[in-house]
């Protein structure tokens, strides 16, 4: 085995010293009169750091070098390499200088190996040596391939990044966390597999928790398989398969690499894998996360606090959350609780086939009050499928003599107009367009409170709310915050939603009292199936016990 290995070495060093003396040849004296030098550099990938994952091409250059540049730990990996090279190791943390000697060595016209782990190329010094070379460097460079972190995790795993893939560190010392994070929405938002490097150190302890809930909020389903694996291929190999929701729970290092799967992920015996073909991405929505659960379809905290209710009375329940803002909120809750979130708007579909699939036992629809046409969509759906629908719909408010009372939103923003020049709008983002639409809403002047959302935030810029307008905060809000935010921005008008006193109603009545401000609210829709109907999580668990589930 060893002979076909040594003739190629011998071929290879006689080509490089006809390349040598061909560039002699050539470039004759530099420009100061002296000869110019033509080393060689190598840049070597050693793999996961098992001498057999060391290509052929990797062993000959360190064989043929006269220096070894490396972190020391990579030297174990090559011992039997080693001979009569010149070696150099500095820190972990000292790559530049490492890459900068490797360069002058080069210079000197000296065969230099310089090593990295993984692959030399991927989050590695391949880079580096490039950025510090100069336009003029005379030296012959070859970057060797090798076996990275996340093909080798993978290969532990089974086959989980047969599909696209990302991967993306963890690590913030040469990138912003903002940076990684807005990549990891992009990741959640496309569904990749990803493989995560540099996942948790002494120092960034959190970093990785937050990234996982990025992902859940962009929309990977919290069933998604996920492999763990730490020093891949090394003596004390550990590994293990997990879902994304599961991670939250976890501690990990630097020594390991997560792999997060996509949709289409499946898990055999001990391994997963990813299905090759692309399938009907559009239609392919998360499984049923288990069968013979009560599904809570939630829009308010009386929703996360039903499903928890119904969780600790020992009955199965499913968590599905329409926008990725209102997942984000309730997805480490009901992430602690063990409960499974199911994020996105699923379409009425794909959401009767969940919930037929699934063998759903009872439907809770604790959406919005003002979310009319998804309640109606629930309702219709169990009575199709003969599953019970029990609506959870908080008490309406008793309001003050000063509110004037609008039929819907297109009636608040005629009397909103008639009664203030600065307007202030409580009602969120989705009825903005009936109001800056009505006639003479251009004569006034619009102010705004939403949610903090990024996506939320530039669709009411789009529509023509000025950003100075806009305040992006999640509530419920006290009293004094909404005076203190009304005086500032002089409203003369205030317009919301009968959202309940854990909306936060009463505070924004207390508040235009003292105020002396109009105060215009928008009375509730009539409910989809008021005899299903509970105003209460008491109420609503008693009505699940009578239907003996």
């Amino acid at each position: 085995m060893s002979a076909p290995i040594i003739d190629e070495a011998s071929r290879i060093a006689k080509t490089d010293s006809r390349r040598e003396k061909a560039t002699v040849k050539t470039n004759g004296e530099g420009t100061d009169g002296s000869a110019r030098k033509t080393g060689c550099l190598y840049l070597v990938s050693v793999g996961p750091g098992r001498s057999e994952y060391i290509c052929p091409q990797a062993k000959e250059a360190i064989s043929r070098s006269d220096v070894i540049a490396s972190y020391e730990l990579y030297l174990t990996w090559v011992k039997p390499l080693l001979d009569k090279q010149k070696l150099i190791t500095t820190p972990l943390t000292q790559e530049r200088e490492r890459a900068q000697i490797s360069i002058d060595a080069a210079r000197q016209g000296k065969k230099v190996s310089l090593l990295s782990s993984g692959d030399i190329g991927v989050y590695a010094m391949a880079s580096l040596v490039f950025e510090l070379m100069q336009e003029d460097d005379q030296f012959q460079v070859e970057v060797i391939p090798g076996i990275t972190a996340a093909t080798a995790c993978a290969s532990i795993a089974g086959a989980p990044l047969s599909h696209d893939f990302a991967t993306l560190s963890l690590s913030d010392l040469l990138c912003p966390m903002s940076w990684i994070e807005e990549r990891a929405r992009a990741v959640g938002k496309a569904d990749l597999c990803l493989a995560l490097y540099n996942v948790q150190s002494e120092k960034r302890q959190e970093g990785v928790y937050k990234i996982i809930d990025i992902l859940l909020k962009a929309g990977k389903n919290p069933q998604t398989l996920c492999a763990v694996v730490k020093n891949a291929y090394r003596p004390a190999q550990e590994s293990y398969i997990t879902t994304l929701s599961e991670l939250r729970q976890k501690k990990f290092d630097m020594f390991t690499s997560i792999i997060v799967g996509n949709r289409f992920t499946r898990r055999k015996r001990n391994w997963i894998y990813t299905p090759r073909g692309y399938g009907d991405w559009q239609e392919a929505g998360p499984e049923p996360p288990q069968a013979d659960a009560v599904w809570v379809f939630s829009g308010t905290s009386d929703g996360n606090e039903a499903a928890l209710k119904i969780k600790a009375s020992g009955r199965k329940v499913v968590v599905s959350v329409a926008s990725d803002y209102g997942a984000g909120i309730n997805k480490q809750t009901m992430t602690d609780a063990a409960v499974p979130v199911i994020c996105g708007s699923l379409g009425e579909a794909k959401r009767k086939e969940l919930l037929k699939q699934s063998s759903c036992k009872a439907v809770v629809d604790a959406t919005h009050p003002y979310a009319q046409k998804i309640s109606k969509q629930l309702s219709d759906i169990c009575a199709e499928l003969n599953i019970p629908y029990l609506r959870l719909e908080r008490e309406a408010s008793r309001l003050p003599a000063h509110a004037v009372i609008a039929a819907d939103f297109a009636e608040a923003a005629t009397r909103a107009m008639e009664l203030g020049e600065r307007i202030f709008l409580s009602t969120g983002s989705k009825e903005l367009p009936t109001f800056l639409s009505a006639p003479s809403a251009a004569n006034k002047q619009w102010f705004l409170r939403i949610l903090p959302d990024p996506d939320l935030l530039e669709r009411a810029v789009a529509l023509g709310i000025p950003r100075s307008n806009i305040c992006a905060m999640q509530g419920p809000f006290s009293q004094a915050i909404n005076e203190a935010l009304w005086r500032d921005w002089r409203i003369d008008c205030v317009v919301t939603k009968d959202s309940g006193s854990k909306g936060g109603l009463s505070e924004k009545i207390k508040a235009t009292e003292n105020l002396a401000l109009p105060l215009i609210v928008v009375a509730r829709p009539p409910a989809a199936s008021p005899r299903n109907t509970h105003k209460s999580v008491p109420q609503l668990i008693e009505a699940l016990n009578h239907l003996n589930l």
